[in-house]
């Protein structure tokens, strides 16, 4: 149970109060996307044959579109249209590409966009036990959002995090939908990043890995097709790409100047205002001797964005 704390110490609670989903909940979440999930709005009640998207987003970060449907009931499946929505998006690219252009005044082409990393969001008040178990597998697109409205004019955004899930859906279904959208969309993990023969450099990312994760019990590990963040929220603080013989780290929002680094190890990323629409700087892991000192660059840009 939630409480404020009120005069002389005493405790009065704050309780939950219902939220519209088709109107409160939809308004509110399309005007305040890229404070509460990162990402870029597109359009609302986004219509394409059959089918009605009550909100289209765009991730920058991963250059994907993010579809989000907001449930008023607790019967529908959440991987059936999970993945309905994800194959209307893989089968009418065109459509998407257009919407996008038309609402952003942009010029975004086909080749720009890494569908890989399409993904759909469910928001509701609650999800059953079923809906919960359901997105249990380590490589499904689809996310399950619990939203809450308090009496105190608070919106709690809480995302359920499944437990650890080693299964592939793809091993158990029979689903022709969900087998041709598996082969384009993917949702990538930290192990895909270490094929056989990167154990080297697998022992340094795990050394640099727990160091990290020690600093904030915020921060979490954030696999993309590219790159492993470290985020807090939708901020990622560093990204770490993995080649055979090193680890290169990826400051965001840093600059060389902008943080104490005597040995000259931190590169800017040239155009990185033009790709990624921040600056960037970074630098290598090729041994433990240098995981000590980046670490100290990493505590740096924490301290300054994040503590």
């Amino acid at each position: 149970m939630m409480f404020k704390i009120g005069q002389n110490k005493s405790l009065d609670p704050i309780r939950e109060t219902k939220i519209d989903l088709e109107k409160d909940l939809q308004s509110v979440t399309e005007q305040n996307l890229e404070l509460v999930f990162g990402l870029k709005f597109i359009s609302t009640e986004f219509s394409l044959h059959e089918f009605r998207i009550d909100t289209l987003a765009f991730d920058e970060e991963t250059k994907s579109f993010v579809i989000i449907e907001y449930k008023r009931d607790r019967s529908f499946s959440v991987i059936d249209q999970g993945f309905a929505y994800l194959a209307l998006m893989l089968n009418n690219k065109a459509d998407f590409i257009l919407e996008y252009n038309e609402k952003m005044k942009d010029n975004l082409k086909r080749e720009d966009i890494d569908w890989t990393q399409s993904r759909v969001l469910f928001l509701a008040n609650s999800f059953t036990a079923y809906q919960r178990n359901a997105v249990n597998f380590k490589d499904l697109p689809i996310e399950l959002w619990e939203v809450k409205k308090f009496d105190n004019n608070t919106i709690l955004y809480n995302q359920f995090e499944s437990a650890v899930a080693r299964e592939s859906l793809n091993t158990i279904t029979n689903n022709e939908t969900i087998k041709k959208v598996s082969v384009e969309v993917k949702k990538y993990s930290t192990e895909d990043h270490f094929p056989e023969g990167r154990e080297h450099v697998r022992e340094l990312f795990d050394a640099l890995s727990e160091r990290i994760l020690s600093l904030d019990s915020r921060i979490v590990e954030n696999p993309k097709k590219v790159f492993i963040g470290f985020k807090i929220g939708h901020k990622n603080i560093v990204g770490v790409r993995v080649q055979n013989a090193k680890i290169i780290i990826d400051f965001m929002r840093t600059q060389p100047q902008d943080i104490n680094d005597p040995e000259k190890k931190l590169k800017y990323i040239e155009n990185s205002v033009k790709y990624y629409n921040q600056h960037m700087s970074s630098a290598d892991i090729k041994d433990y001797d240098d995981v000590g000192y980046i670490m100290s660059l990493i505590k740096q840009v924490y301290e300054k964005y994040y503590k």
